[in-house]
């Protein structure tokens, strides 16, 4: 099933090499660009904003917006850049996106979401999905979830995904939607029973594979955002453990290793070595040397004209501590 496994987008943190470093460390999941929103896609540098590397495939362009027209024009030039699927955002609780009349808000206006999916999918031939949560502030999210996902399973949607947690708009922040709103797991199962036919996929404080697999006993997918992107060696279990497939590789030094003829490239074409490597600084958590390898890349990446070999030094401070820690 496609949805079986998914990396979640992340505002500020899934881009284009944050998307390479992970597919080195599963080919199964599906992975998630940043939200962008129409206005961006139809008016902006598309080649910088939606251009992504042939081997994040299979990799879902995610956008924010609440015009059905504007969706769908941006919905065909993600198919064009070769996306394999167009979600749509209803979901995000920051101000700037409520500003924008898209995001969470849009659960407030249910037939308007409808329309927008409809006119995705008449745009494109890739599945259109909709991300959202339980419900918005004072809305009884078995109501708000049920009427939302009626009306884009009517308009076509392929899959529902569905962060198991209220955004309140209203009196909290961005980053305390994140964790303050309770996690009810069960009303997305329930959502799960109601829609059999229907990929349904949970989101939302997931932290582990283990717990993942738990999960998959009651909807058909598991979308993982801040345990995949803060320990990134989790992912390194998920074609084992989900797929029953060998891992792309054995090891965090061996994604390294592979990770470096991508960095030579990027650094080649002016990109700073700093916008990849603050992907990495959770790759060794728990491992003798993590601590010295965040820091050689935090002081060493961020130099102006820092190569390769800044990250080679960090790996080599894992080695060394390691060997250390196993002679002790």
């Amino acid at each position: 099933m496609k949805w079986k496994f998914s990396v979640a987008p992340m505002m500020d943190w899934t881009d284009r090499h944050c998307r390479v470093f992970h597919r080195l460390m599963t080919r199964r999941a599906r992975l998630y660009t940043e939200m962008l929103t129409t206005g961006a896609i139809l008016h902006g540098d598309r080649a910088r904003l939606l251009g992504f590397d042939a081997s994040e495939h299979p990799v879902a362009l995610q956008l924010g917006g609440s015009s059905p027209a504007d969706l769908g024009e941006a919905a065909r030039i993600g198919e064009d850049f070769g996306y394999d699927e167009i979600n749509l955002n209803v979901g995000c609780p920051s101000d700037r996106v409520k500003d924008g009349r898209f995001g969470a808000c849009l659960m407030a206006e249910p037939a308007l979401v409808a329309e927008c999916v409809a006119a995705m999918k008449q745009a494109v031939k890739i599945p259109v999905t909709v991300k959202c949560r339980i419900g918005i502030d004072d809305q009884d999210p078995e109501a708000a979830l049920d009427t939302l996902a009626r009306g884009v399973v009517a308009a076509g949607t392929d899959a529902l995904i569905v962060h198991a947690r209220k955004a309140w708009l209203n009196g909290l922040s961005p980053k305390e939607n994140r964790d303050i709103p309770p996690l009810d797991y069960r009303r997305v199962y329930r959502l799960k029973v109601a829609l059999p036919d229907v990929p349904v996929i949970i989101n939302g404080g997931i932290g582990s594979i283990e717990e993942a697999k738990a999960h998959l006993a009651h909807v058909d997918g598991v979308m993982l955002g801040r345990a995949a992107y803060q320990d990134p060696w989790r992912l390194l279990a998920v074609d084992p453990q989900l797929f029953g497939e060998t891992a792309p590789h054995a090891s965090m030094k061996d994604v390294f290793e592979a990770m470096t003829p991508y960095i030579a490239r990027e650094l080649a074409s002016g990109t700073r070595l700093h916008a990849i490597t603050r992907h990495f600084v959770g790759a060794f958590h728990g491992v003798p040397g993590a601590r010295a390898f965040r820091r050689h890349l935090a002081e060493h990446g961020v130099r102006s004209g820092a190569g390769i070999d800044v990250l080679r030094d960090a790996v080599a401070l894992v080695r060394e501590r390691e060997a250390a820690s196993l002679a002790a």
